[in-house]
């Protein structure tokens, strides 16, 4: 199949990236200092006692989100969380490779995973999908390579037995075959997390839950995975019947 132009890393008002910096440009962003000072005025000078003690008796959260680098999709946003609440790892399209201590690369999701499971020994681990995921796009559409090295089309090879494991992609109804891709993607991750000897240890154990979600981009609506029925339900309403496996994209996106 012949690869498609890469077009899901193409935000902002110069698209093409072809406007050189001004020297201005070149400074640290201003928008970042304004908003460090937002913050100490704020959310530090209210919070200052949180942040002294954990300075004090380190960090000890109980939870652990794999999402997505995408921008809109901030973990410590969407949950509301407080400094030293959540541990975050974030990769393209919030994947956990499979357990590979003998594989000749680095292992930065794979090291995260083994400091918050095996270190902080944290008790839940979520993996949080979220519509129009670039990757999951990158992947589905065959993007061309944006470098020499795509790396983020060797990343996101591992998503094959996802994208294997649903029906031929109908052309006349895209975004539904991508929104089931970025949910299968989630179910593979939760498979994968399986495969880490310590990881599964703990969970037969009954001392750590694996939890997948998924949110919407424009709708800001959570759906959370239940495990029994492996449906896609609302968070406000996942103790209710009803759920989907999985929705398209006007319930969610």
């Amino acid at each position: 199949m012949q690869l498609r132009p890469a077009t899901f890393l193409r935000p902002g008002p110069d698209p093409a990236g072809t406007t050189p910096l001004t020297r201005d440009d070149r400074t640290f962003p201003e928008r970042l200092t304004e908003g460090y000072r937002a913050f100490l005025g704020g959310r530090f000078t209210s919070e200052r006692s949180r942040y002294e003690s954990l300075a004090k008796t380190g960090q000890q959260p109980e939870i652990m989100v794999v999402g997505c680098i995408d921008s809109r999709v901030s973990p410590e946003v969407i949950f509301d969380a407080a400094p030293g609440e959540m541990l975050v790892v974030r990769n393209v399209a919030n994947l956990v490779p499979p357990w590979q201590p003998d594989r000749d690369s680095q292992h930065s999701t794979s090291a995260a995973i083994e400091f918050g499971v095996q270190a902080l020994q944290i008790k839940h681990v979520v993996v949080l999908g979220h519509a129009f995921c670039g990757g999951i796009r990158a992947y589905a559409d065959e993007q061309q390579p944006l470098s020499r090295g795509d790396f983020i089309g060797r990343w996101m090879s591992q998503i094959a037995p996802a994208a294997a494991s649903l029906s031929p992609r109908d052309p006349n109804d895209d975004n539904v075959y991508l929104r089931r891709l970025e949910f299968a993607a989630v179910e593979l991750s939760l498979r994968n997390l399986m495969t880490f000897p310590f990881v599964r240890r703990r969970v037969e154990d009954g001392k750590l839950a694996l939890h997948g979600a998924y949110f919407g981009v424009v709708t800001g609506r959570l759906l959370l995975r239940d495990a029994a029925t492996e449906r896609f339900e609302p968070a406000a309403e996942s103790s209710r019947s009803g759920g989907t496996k999985p929705p398209g994209k006007s319930a969610v996106s």
